[in-house]
């Protein structure tokens, strides 16, 4: 199977788990991420350049109708659901919460779902609520890739033992082991070329 897109949701704790993810990844790396970190709504544009500063992948916050792009993590800006449209370009709306929250994890991974369908690969991370789960669901139904952190290395366990009891999942693996996993996936399914 070859993979085309992916998208990550994560909440409570995920700066350190971005931290941790994001830099490991190759700046090669061939598929374009979306990422849902739930935010406060007063928040600027920190955290994309915060992480973009440490990372080989470009990562900023998602502009409305921009592309989605491989080798690049787009940010959902705070107080916007962040979608992926048919013509895989990124949109952004100020719709009602969802799961009490503005981006929403779930809205994110079902507009990616129903685009991409069996060739996207969803991510649940640590987070103290349940969005996500849901969304991870609609992937999984859709024939996408279902990745969840081990809730037992997540700083807060809520969000993946949600995804978890959700649907079932391709795979429960630690924090640190997400990166090395996308990899391989990408290696593995033709879309990763590791001689550069």
């Amino acid at each position: 199977m070859r993979y085309a897109a992916v998208v990550i949701g994560v909440s409570t704790g995920g700066v350190e788990a971005l931290k941790v993810l994001l830099p490991a990844l190759p700046a090669a790396f061939p598929l374009p991420i979306a990422i849902v970190q739930h935010r406060d709504r007063r928040s600027d544009g920190f955290l994309a350049d915060y992480l973009n500063a440490m990372t080989g992948i470009a990562v900023s916050e998602a502009e409305d109708k921009e592309p989605f792009c491989a080798a690049h993590a787009y940010l959902a800006p705070a107080g916007y659901h962040l979608l992926i449209e048919s013509d895989r370009s990124l949109s952004l709306t100020v719709d009602e919460r969802v799961n009490y929250s503005c981006p929403s994890i779930d809205v994110l991974f079902e507009s990616a779902a129903n685009v991409f369908a069996r060739s996207l690969i969803g991510i649940v991370l640590t987070g103290a609520n349940a969005d996500g789960a849901q969304g991870l669901k609609t992937i999984k139904a859709r024939g996408g890739l279902a990745v969840v952190q081990d809730p037992h290395t997540a700083a807060a366990m809520s969000m993946p033992r949600a995804a978890l009891d959700a649907t079932p999942v391709d795979h429960v693996v630690p924090l640190e082991r997400i990166a090395p996993l996308l990899t391989q996936i990408s290696t593995l399914n033709g879309a990763y070329d590791t001689a550069g």
